[in-house]
C-alpha cells in the first residue's frame, strides 16, 4: 500500500444492482478508473481513462452517506489499482455488505475475505479469453460468484466445458448472462433448462432499464 493511499475514481453513484445474486437491490457503486482489458461488449469504456483522485477515507465517507446495505466496487478493473485492497478492507470494517466486480485477469488472493468477489471468466466472444487467470478458480469460496457473459452458442458450449474441467466450490454461485444484442435471453434460458445446468440465469438489469448510461 502507498503511504498516502488514493484511488482514481470515475464515479460514485446509487442505483439498483443489475447483476449477481443481489440483483435489484439498491446499491452504492464505486467505479474505479482504468482497465487492462478491452472486452468487445464493455458497457463502461468511459472509465478507461480520466477520473479524479480521491483519498480512500473520503471515498468511504461519501459511500456511507447513502446509508446503503450494499456497496459494490467496480470498474474498469478495480484490482488494477493496488490500493483498492485497502478500500475494500475499510468498507468491510464499516459493516456493509461489500462486493467486488473483477475481470478474473488479476490475482484475487489478497482481497479481504469478507468481500464477495464477483469474478468474470472471459469467453471467446469477449475477445479477451487469453487474459483469464485460471489459478483464481482455486481461490474461490462459497462467498464468491463466477460470471460468464455469453455472446453466442459457441460461448455457451465453451462455458459448459469450463464447468466440467475446473472444480468450483459447491456453494459458489455460477452466473450465466447474455451479452445484450448478441444473444437472445430466451435462447440462453432454453439451453440451461434443456441441459439442466446448475447455474443461475440472469440478464443485465441495468442495461434493460437504462442502457449504457453512466451513473445508472
Amino acid at each position: 500500500m502507498s503511504k498516502n493511499p488514493r484511488l482514481r475514481i470515475t464515479e460514485i453513484f446509487y442505483s439498483l444492482q443489475g447483476e449477481a445474486i443481489t440483483v435489484g437491490c439498491p446499491t452504492v457503486f464505486i467505479r474505479l478508473t482504468g482497465c487492462p482489458l478491452r472486452c468487445q461488449y464493455c458497457d463502461s469504456a468511459y472509465a478507461f481513462q480520466g477520473g479524479d483522485w480521491w483519498d480512500i477515507d473520503d471515498i468511504v465517507t461519501e459511500t456511507l452517506k447513502y446509508n446503503s446495505q450494499y456497496v459494490t466496487v467496480t470498474g474498469g478493473e478495480p484490482l488494477a489499482q493496488k490500493d483498492s485492497l485497502l478500500l475494500l478492507k475499510k468498507l468491510c470494517d464499516t459493516g456493509v455488505n461489500v462486493s467486488l466486480e473483477t475481470s478474473g485477469a488479476l490475482d484475487i488472493s489478497e482481497v479481504d475475505g469478507r468481500v464477495s468477489r464477483v469474478m468474470d471468466i472471459k469467453t471467446p466472444g469477449s475477445g479477451e479469453v487469453a487474459k483469464n487467470l485460471w489459478k483464481n478458480i482455486d481461490l474461490l469460496t462459497s462467498r464468491d460468484q463466477v460470471k460468464f457473459v455469453l455472446c453466442s452458442k459457441d460461448d455457451y458450449d465453451w462455458a459448459k466445458s469450463i464447468l466440467q474441467i475446473y472444480s468450483f466450490p459447491k456453494d459458489c454461485e455460477i452466473l450465466f448472462s447474455v451479452s445484450v444484442n448478441e444473444l437472445s435471453p430466451t435462447e440462453l434460458a432454453d439451453w440451461i433448462v434443456e441441459d439442466r445446468l446448475k447455474v443461475r440465469f440472469q440478464v443485465q438489469l441495468h442495461k434493460l432499464l437504462w442502457g449504457d448510461e453512466p451513473g445508472r
